[in-house]
């Protein structure tokens, strides 16, 4: 199964999310694609397979991927100061593979009815939810 982790500023999103990916889904191929250098390399040191920066890798990697994992501001154009290029955003958007996204005020999007919360407990959440469905095909209560 192929994992996509997008993340941008520092990677430090994207490293918890890798971090909760590898554990709980060891066999997945983890493709860490960060909006810049530095996140890049922050997801690979976290244990990516494999890792990539920029519009490009972003549009090629969620094309065929099982699961996208990143914060809310990847479908937002513009988004994470300007890093989030509009391509980005379309080809993370309109991907078959399904989304799992942590709500960032960073990002400038505010989710309605969505509790403030710790941001390892959105990492957790996220990777539960993206496991019971690859695992099971069970859909998640909070998804």
């Amino acid at each position: 199964m192929k994992i996509v982790v997008i993340d941008g500023q520092g990677g430090r999103l994207g490293k918890l999310l890798v971090e909760g990916v590898r554990a709980r889904l060891p066999q997945a191929s983890i493709y860490a694609i960060g909006t810049n250098a530095l996140a890049t390399a922050a997801m690979l040191k976290a244990g990516a397979d494999f890792g990539a920066t920029g519009e490009n890798p972003v549009i090629r990697a969620v094309a065929d991927a099982d699961g996208v994992l990143g914060p809310v501001g990847i479908v937002v154009a513009n988004a994470i100061l300007g890093e989030v290029t509009p391509a980005m955003s379309e080809a993370v958007g309109s991907c078959r593979g399904k989304k799992y996204l942590v709500p960032m005020n960073s990002c400038g999007v505010m989710v309605a009815g969505v509790a403030e919360k710790p941001l390892n407990a959105y990492v957790t959440e996220a990777v539960e939810a993206l496991a019971m469905v690859l695992e099971c095909g069970a859909k998640p209560a909070s998804f």
